[in-house]
């Protein structure tokens, strides 16, 4: 079952050709997904560690606050910002966690965090805007941005640079490229490694000075093992902020999430919201309501991810697999596979056909380094992460 990416030549429309803003990279893990669940149809015993998903449903406490709901009201159109309780909600989420004040009227609910992204790309940047992005990194940030039509110059990062963008780096870009935003994401997805407060600091005031736009993608935060992961709101009110309810609340099928802006553009993504979405899912709102009512499920499973971390940190490196980017937060593991390949697609492919363990390879998140690396999930459960570990260490392409 190969992970192939696929394209159109057109000839299906009659030789008429989608727009060029369409045609982006497929989203790779998708693919892997797909696959997997091929194999899953014949039979075959799958472990997923391909996707960012949560081995657990919506907490209960937010599907009881649905099943009310479903009696009570009538689920219609919202508000185009959310309802009122929620923002309301959301803002003092940031008192108790960061210690700071956010008022309710900068908190934009939305269909999940991708809408986010494209709220706040349509709301920052015209056309030809160009906005700088760590490699490796999320790879959809770098393909809406492709088909809203702005240019995404990188900042290489690696073990040196702890594998965030330094403000040097960023200066550098700068002088060559004449920037008009950043955006930074800790904890990082593929790395699950978070950037030090100082050097947020430093990237957000760069940002600030020179006139750039600062966009923080949050939406791991509360998966942290070690240390706290520290807002952007802490160092500037003018940051574009995006969370989620997917990762920290596991709740990935219900569509929901936030952002944070700064006053003056609250009226400018309120219009974009509007007409590109009407307003977020009013069942998955209540639901998120609902999520915050019960932090300790929330805590439980984040302990399982902390338990899933250490049996990988021991057990990849026994299989092999030594060189990991650090681990502080999220819930994925990036190993250097080069030792073993220098391709880490059908690395990727024979990892699923032979032992049964869905992965993704580097390349969805590095277009030019990522044929040595994967990226592991151990999203699971621990019993499903112990199985693969098994399977890992007995795979015969990991021995000398």
């Amino acid at each position: 079952m190969a992970l192939q990416d696929e394209t159109s030549d057109g000839t299906a429309l009659g030789g008429r050709a989608p727009s060029k803003r369409s045609d982006i990279a497929s989203f790779i893990v998708m693919d892997v997904m797909r696959a997997a669940a091929d194999l899953e149809a014949q039979g075959r015993s799958v472990i997923h560690m391909e996707v960012g998903q949560p081995g657990t449903g919506a907490p209960e406490a937010a599907l009881a606050a649905v099943r009310n709901s479903l009696e009570t009201d009538t689920l219609g159109y919202t508000a185009a910002l959310g309802i009122g309780p929620l923002r309301a909600r959301i803002a003092a989420s940031y008192r108790e966690r960061y210690g700071i004040d956010v008022a309710e009227s900068r908190v934009v609910v939305c269909t999940g965090s991708s809408a986010a992204f494209i709220l706040a790309f349509l709301a920052l940047f015209d056309a030809r805007a160009r906005v700088a992005l760590p490699s490796p990194g999320y790879p959809c940030y770098r393909h809406i941005l492709s088909a809203l039509g702005c240019a995404t110059p990188l900042i290489e990062t690696g073990a040196e640079t702890r594998w965030m963008p330094t403000r040097d780096a960023l200066a550098a870009l700068h002088r060559d490229q004449a920037l008009d935003g950043l955006l930074i994401a800790s904890p990082a997805n593929p790395t699950g490694t978070m950037i030090e407060p100082a050097r947020l600091a430093e990237l957000v005031r760069f940002c600030d000075e020179h006139g750039l736009w600062f966009v923080s993608d949050e939406i791991y935060h509360g998966l942290t093992y070690e240390a706290p992961a520290t807002t952007a709101l802490a160092v500037s009110d003018n940051v574009v902020v995006i969370n989620s309810f997917s990762k920290y609340y596991a709740m990935t099928g219900w569509r929901i999430g936030w952002l944070v802006v700064p006053p003056s553009l609250v009226r400018t993504v309120e219009r974009l919201q509007q007409n590109l979405f009407i307003s977020p899912p009013a069942v998955s709102q209540v639901a998120a309501l609902g999520a915050f009512r019960d932090s300790a499920e929330l805590e439980r499973n984040r302990e399982v991810y902390a338990q899933n971390r250490a049996l990988l940190l021991e057990a990849l490196p026994q299989s092999g697999l030594t060189e990991l980017a650090p681990a502080d937060g999220a819930f994925y593991l990036y190993a250097d596979v080069s030792a073993f390949t220098g391709d880490s697609r059908a690395f990727a492919t024979a990892m699923l056909n032979e032992i049964g363990v869905a992965v993704t390879p580097g390349l969805d998140f590095d277009e030019r380094r990522g044929h040595r690396f994967l990226r592991f999930s151990y999203a699971g459960t621990t019993s499903d992460m112990a199985e693969a570990a098994q399977r890992i260490k007995g795979w015969s392409r990991l021995k000398p």
